[in-house]
């Protein structure tokens, strides 16, 4: 059959599968940047998983600036002066910072789950406990800004190298970096 022929579906199922099975980026997101990013719909929120990113929005020297992690391993990712059309389309935005950061880290884009920007869900957000560690890594984020001497001076590869070491309680003292390798090796063998 050509590219564009279409086999009958009795054939194809007997085959291969037709849909590829996939879980879609859900993004929760506090109460402050659900202001900015929308309403999330109710009834596409499949309830939580480890592959949940979550998401808040920072007021640091007067400016927006997103801090996202990754439900099962803290990994984490700081953008300082976010622009409102990039809140808006926050799926891609982030989706492509998510994976400069995996990259930064030595780890494949899909180490944390798929990362498509065009198929995320906007949810609020389900899990405290990764709403108390995302405190401590936004207060982090804030005092890396005043030791720096300002958002302009800010060594981002710094703050994000200190992100990834960030220990906390709640994961067993491992470092999010870590924890994002394992979760990798996981995914790939199950």
């Amino acid at each position: 059959m050509g590219l564009g022929a279409q086999r009958p579906v009795a054939e194809a199922a007997a085959n291969e599968p037709l849909v590829a099975s996939f879980r879609r980026v859900i993004l929760r997101c506090t109460a402050r940047l659900l202001a900015f990013a929308g309403r999330p719909d109710p009834r596409a929120d499949p309830g939580p998983c480890e592959e949940d990113w979550y998401a808040n929005l920072l007021w640091i020297e007067r400016r927006k600036c997103l801090l996202a992690t990754h439900a099962a391993t803290l990994f984490s990712v700081f953008s300082p002066d976010v622009r409102a059309a990039q809140v808006r389309a926050l799926g891609s935005y982030l989706a492509g910072r998510i994976a400069a950061e995996l990259a930064a880290a030595g780890l494949p884009a899909d180490a944390l789950g798929e990362l498509d920007g065009d198929h995320v869900t906007i949810a609020k957000t389900a899990d405290r406990s990764v709403l108390g560690c995302m405190r401590d890594l936004a207060l982090s984020c804030e005092l890396a800004v005043a030791d720096a001497g300002g958002m302009a001076a800010l060594d981002l590869d710094e703050l994000h190298r200190h992100l990834r070491q960030h220990l906390s309680a709640a994961r067993g003292y491992v470092p999010p970096v870590d924890l994002a390798a394992d979760f990798a090796a996981r995914r790939r063998s199950g």
